[in-house]
């Protein structure tokens, strides 16, 4: 099993920042990616920003304005999100696509989650 732990969440003004992390933790089979999704109320949860083999994806909505980046000594994923927007307001998950075998073409699919950390941009 692997386990993922959120941490950073909060409350902050639009156009201010937060950084995000995740501790990855437990059995580690293929990394076959890890990345950060959020689910707003009333939508359906969305990739914001994922690693796969060094390379990294962002949203078009959070491009130019969040940066994903992992500390593999440390087992953590981070998000820096600056200039913050009210649509940016969330629950963020922490994922990560881990296989016992090799890893798929293509992007990553989350088989372990975080538990979320909520973030809030108020205008």
């Amino acid at each position: 099993q692997v386990q993922l732990m959120e941490s950073g969440g909060g409350s902050v003004q639009a156009g201010g920042s937060l950084k995000l992390s995740c501790a990855v933790s437990g059995n580690f089979f293929s990394d076959c990616g890890t990345g950060w999704y959020r689910q707003a109320p009333g939508k359906e949860r969305e990739l914001v920003s994922g690693i796969k083999t060094g390379v990294t994806t962002y949203a078009d909505s959070v491009k130019g304005r969040f940066t994903i980046s992992q500390d593999t000594a440390k087992n953590t994923l981070y998000l820096q999100m600056n200039s913050l927007k009210t649509e940016d307001t969330a629950v963020y998950y922490c994922a990560a696509d881990r296989r016992a075998g090799g890893c798929a073409q293509g992007p990553m699919s989350p088989n372990f989650w975080g538990q979320g950390t909520q973030v809030a941009v108020c205008s």
